[in-house]
């Protein structure tokens, strides 16, 4: 099991205190050719910008290959899993949804990203079910604009 599920868990009270702080950053994934081609196997997208080297050098702008941006946006799970704490007594966590998610530059093959999390809201919509609303930014190593910017929205549950 990956170290990052072996996190001591934290108060609830202790959580909520970070709303408005950045929780921390995550540490740097690739995101190579092999990765891009797995993820076009899965999703069925398998359009020559993503999976064509030759082709996205010769035809695009982008002069390789790039990452379907949800595929970048998939790795936020495990960056969150880094970086973001675990609750006490948490059952359980949700995906709720995004109310802002924007594709800002591409990940072209061969790049590495990581995850910013910055914790914007957590409360209590019923007594057992936490809201908790994060802005995230994945940073592209070495570009100035990062690859996506988003606000997540999670449900925490507990026992």
């Amino acid at each position: 099991m990956n170290d990052v599920w072996k996190k001591p868990p934290i108060s609830l009270g202790d959580y909520q205190a970070m709303v408005g702080r950045e929780v921390g950053v995550s540490s740097w994934h690739l995101v190579d050719q092999n990765r891009i081609n797995l993820y076009a196997d899965v999703i069925e997208d398998h359009q020559f910008i993503h999976v064509d080297p030759a082709r996205a050098r010769r035809e695009t702008a982008f002069g390789s290959t790039v990452a379907h941006g949800f595929l970048t946006m998939s790795l936020m799970s495990i960056m969150s899993y880094e970086v973001m704490p675990v609750i006490e007594g948490t059952t359980m966590g949700v995906n709720y949804g995004f109310d802002k998610l924007r594709f800002i530059s591409p990940v072209r093959a061969g790049s590495r990203v990581r995850g910013r999390f910055m914790l914007a809201e957590a409360k209590l919509r019923k007594p057992k079910e936490l809201q908790s609303r994060t802005n995230v930014t994945v940073e592209i190593e070495g570009e100035d604009k990062p690859a996506l910017v988003a606000d997540w929205i999670g449900l925490i549950y507990f026992g």
